[in-house]
């Protein structure tokens, strides 16, 4: 087998989302090693996806028309009484944000769903919603 250049390498974000997306859809991955630098390539579209999976107590969004966005609020942020504003650009090529008040952020931690709409950002706005 012929070694990949650089120009085939994924970034460590995007395998981590592939991975998700091959985990909630049953497909088996395949890891290969890949030297040189985190190149980064668009990812596939979806109707609405989950971001990355996240670690200890942070919160993951589901995003809607999913595009390569991802939405994790990190557990230490969701004690922010005065509210927070998550970018969730991810691996997009686009930026957009979303913003959620202390109540929001207290809801979300008591396992309460929350959704609310990005910022339109390239001609679209995405639905964020966390539990």
């Amino acid at each position: 087998m012929a070694a990949r250049t650089t120009a085939q390498c994924i970034s460590r974000r995007e395998f981590t989302l592939a991975a998700a997306m091959a985990v909630l859809s049953g497909v088996a991955i395949s890891v290969t090693a890949c030297g040189g630098s985190d190149s980064a390539s668009p990812a596939s579209p979806s109707p609405a996806s989950p971001s990355p999976a996240s670690t200890g107590g942070d919160k993951t969004g589901t995003i809607s028309a999913n595009h390569g966005h991802t939405a994790v609020i990190a557990s230490a942020q969701l004690g922010a009484s005065g509210g927070i504003t998550l970018n969730i650009q991810g691996s997009a090529g686009h930026p957009h944000t979303v913003a959620l008040s202390g109540s929001d952020l207290a809801a979300i931690a008591a396992n309460q769903r929350v959704s609310k709409e990005s910022s339109n950002d390239a001609g679209h706005t995405h639905t964020v919603t966390f539990n």
